[in-house]
């Protein structure tokens, strides 16, 4: 049986769409639990939005990263919190991926120091709830994310699949 495609697929591009700043409260790590090596929490506690298809603000208080940390060297990303874009409209985001390095940039990041984000693997894969309007594009938008984890705060950079 033979599958003929009357059209070639092109592969997907990338259009970046916002950086967004978070500053994060203490991070907490416990642990080991039967699924990993530990689990952790880091509150939000604000941030900043700015690019071309999104402006405003992270919500304090209103989530945070809960990461399970793998036996691997690999942390399992899993973090809730709210948008709120300039016109004051309300956007919820399930941030969710993996970030992974050799055990002693693992050990690096655990005691804060800053690195290059190319000695590690950061990559997200968002998902939004946003009200119909002006932002409901981002509920039928596949996005993906790159970040670069600081002491205090993480830039996340954002693309949408086109």
């Amino acid at each position: 049986m033979t599958t003929s495609m009357p059209h070639d697929l092109r592969a997907p591009g990338l259009e970046f769409i916002f950086r967004m700043t978070i500053f994060m409260k203490e991070r907490q790590r416990f642990g080991p639990g039967p699924a990993g090596v530990g689990r952790g929490f880091t509150g939000i506690d604000h941030g900043e939005i700015t690019g071309p298809r999104l402006t405003g603000r992270v919500l304090g208080g209103t989530g945070g990263d809960y990461p399970l940390f793998r036996r691997d060297e690999t942390v399992n990303l899993n973090a809730h919190y709210v948008l709120q874009a300039e016109d004051g409209t309300y956007i919820y985001i399930n941030n969710m991926g993996y970030r992974h390095a050799t055990a002693d940039v693992n050990e690096r990041l655990r005691a804060n120091e800053v690195l290059d984000p190319s000695e590690y693997y950061f990559r997200l894969h968002p998902i939004f709830d946003a009200p119909e309007g002006p932002h409901d594009w981002l509920t039928r938008t596949v996005v993906i994310g790159t970040a670069d984890r600081r002491e205090d705060h993480t830039i996340f950079d954002y693309f949408a699949v086109t």
